[in-house]
């Protein structure tokens, strides 16, 4: 120990250097990533020699196993492991060969990612809201989106599986030390190029003779040129009619020819015009005339109508309003075909707006104006029940398309009128009295009970307070049910209109079948009303009687009648 008693000794201060030069030489930190020599191998583990730590680190045999490192488990192989403590609580050092590689593979992926390069990697397995992609170089594990798969929707992917293939870095989260890659963005990438040089072959005014309609959308619709390109021609360059959606004038699958009304090289779009192929009809729209026919084309059916062409380029809209008098709601597909020529009378020119409106039963007479000057009101006609419903019945007269429309309480005067409608079916055949024609609004109302005599006319020589005479056909808690002698109809009598006095005003006091007199309380003529009262006859007879008193008193003694 005599040498370190003097530090100036020669001897301590070449101990000194060398051991510094050794320290310098090994740099042992935590978290770093160290080269490891393997240097003895059992069953279970793997001993490693590190320069500068005071013993072995051990791997587990399996680790290295799972990681494709099975051919390196031999003395004197060099391992890299990550240094995760130097010295623990039982004082060994705790190592990591899966989280050396995982650094290692997410340094090079940050390098990737700054400089924008793709990395090769293969899809392993599929997960929720994507799949898992492998990392070929250091097999690090990323997240591919469903929506970066591919630039069209793939129902099956199977054939992507453990390829290798390029992909894209989009996004990486380095605390938590996730990556996000695409697919799609190679792709797109290649397609771009490839529609840069396809572009270039466009100029501002080409005509590309027959592109297929691919799909529509509320501007526009799109064409697929020659399988290579798609193309927009915007709402308002389909044609020089207003056109709400190109399905109107568009069927997916069709050809048609375009012209380039732009090319956009930065966007690489192209812009395309159907109208622009013809001269606009509307600059010579005074050669049509209003309410003159003139033949059409039907060229596209919908629901709500028929697209017709009155000359190439000039399509007008034939409403399912306009293609019959008579059916409502009906379908232009029951009429008409593609193609068909029909007459149409025009009813609107609005250049302005540049609008034609035609119709079809304007070609057609009129069925409701043909019904008036047949059968005037009043007329009575046969007809035939055609259609039914919980209130009415509907008769076709003679061949007229039209349909009369005859109400339950017109079916008789009798009986009450839904009971009467459960009575006829369809095809019955019914002679019925012209009520109502209503040409503009196309309604025809008939009557059958108006062509039978009114039993209410037997009140047509009686007045309010006459006496009649009734028999009582049933009672109830409301009153009772009469009928006048020689009248066919039924009549209620109030509880409150059977007697004067109010303990006498029960029903029950009468048994039905007999004959009693009443008064006319109220009549009216015109809305086939009347109301009948005993309390009322019971009035006229009380004040007849006391008048008949008074009279024969006045006569006996006159000295006892005073008058002011």
């Amino acid at each position: 120990m005599e040498i370190f008693k003097d530090l100036s000794n020669p001897k301590f201060q070449e101990f000194s250097k060398l051991l510094n030069d050794q320290l310098s030489k090994i740099n042992i930190e935590e978290g770093k990533v160290i080269n490891g020599k393997i240097n003895k191998v059992t069953e279970k583990f793997v001993f490693l020699f590190i320069e500068g730590l005071k013993s072995e680190p051990v791997l587990d045999i399996n680790e290295l196993k799972t990681m494709g490192l099975s051919e390196k488990i031999k003395v004197g192989e060099t391992i890299p492991v990550l240094l995760e403590k130097i010295e623990d609580k039982n004082g060994e050092v705790i190592v990591s060969a899966s989280k050396a590689k995982k650094i290692k593979g997410w340094d090079k992926l940050v390098e990737a990612y700054e400089k924008n390069e793709p990395i090769m990697g293969k899809i392993t397995s599929k997960c929720k809201g994507g799949c898992i992609v492998e990392h070929i170089d250091t097999g690090s594990l990323m997240f591919l989106p469903g929506s970066q798969i591919s630039d069209k929707p793939l129902k099956d992917i199977s054939h992507l599986m453990n390829e290798p293939q390029k992909f894209a870095l989009i996004k990486l989260d380095k605390v938590r030390g996730n990556a996000c890659v695409s697919r799609r963005e190679i792709i797109s990438s290649f397609k771009k190029e490839d529609k840069a040089k396809i572009i270039e072959k466009f100029k501002v005014g080409d005509i590309i003779k027959g592109a297929e309609v691919k799909g529509y959308s509320s501007f526009g619709c799109f064409f697929n040129v020659n399988g290579e390109l798609d193309v927009l021609v915007h709402l308002q360059e389909i044609s020089y009619s207003r056109v709400n959606h190109p399905d109107e004038v568009f069927n997916i699958g069709e050809k048609h020819d375009l012209k380039v009304i732009s090319v956009d090289k930065e966007k690489l779009q192209v812009g395309c015009s159907v109208k622009q192929l013809s001269p606009d009809p509307f600059e010579h729209i005074e050669n049509y005339e209003l309410n003159k026919t003139y033949k059409v084309k039907v060229v596209k059916i919908m629901d709500f109508g028929a697209f017709c062409e009155l000359e190439p380029g000039l399509t007008t809209l034939l409403h399912s309003s306009e293609l019959s008098w008579t059916k409502k709601n009906i379908s232009a597909k029951k009429i008409f075909k593609i193609g068909d020529e029909i007459d149409c009378v025009i009813t609107e020119i609005d250049k302005d707006k540049r609008r034609v409106a035609i119709s079809h039963r304007l070609t057609q007479e009129n069925p409701f104006e043909i019904f008036e000057k047949k059968f005037p009101i009043g007329t009575t006609v046969e007809g035939e029940v055609v259609s039914k419903n919980e209130y009415s019945l509907f008769l076709k007269v003679e061949k007229l398309d039209v349909d009369a429309f005859l109400h339950c309480n017109d079916l008789t005067y009798l009986n009450n009128g839904e009971e009467e409608l459960a009575k006829y079916k369809k095809s019955d055949k019914l002679s019925v009295k012209v009520l109502e024609i209503k040409v503009s609004e196309k309604k025809i109302r008939v009557g059958l009970r108006q062509t039978k005599p009114d039993p209410f006319d037997w009140f047509k020589d009686k007045k309010i307070s006459q006496t009649i005479t009734v028999k009582i056909v049933s009672t109830d808690n409301k009153g009772l049910i009469v009928r006048p002698v020689g009248c066919e109809m039924d009549f209620q009598i109030k509880k409150s209109q059977i007697a004067i006095n109010a303990a006498d005003a029960r029903p029950s006091r009468f048994t039905g079948g007999e004959k009693i007199d009443c008064a006319i309380l109220d009549l009216d003529l015109d809305k086939r009303k009347v109301a009948l009262s005993i309390k009322l006859l019971e009035e006229i007879e009380k004040k007849r009687s006391f008048r008949k008193i008074w009279i024969r008193g006045f006569r006996k003694k006159p000295s006892f009648f005073i008058f002011i």
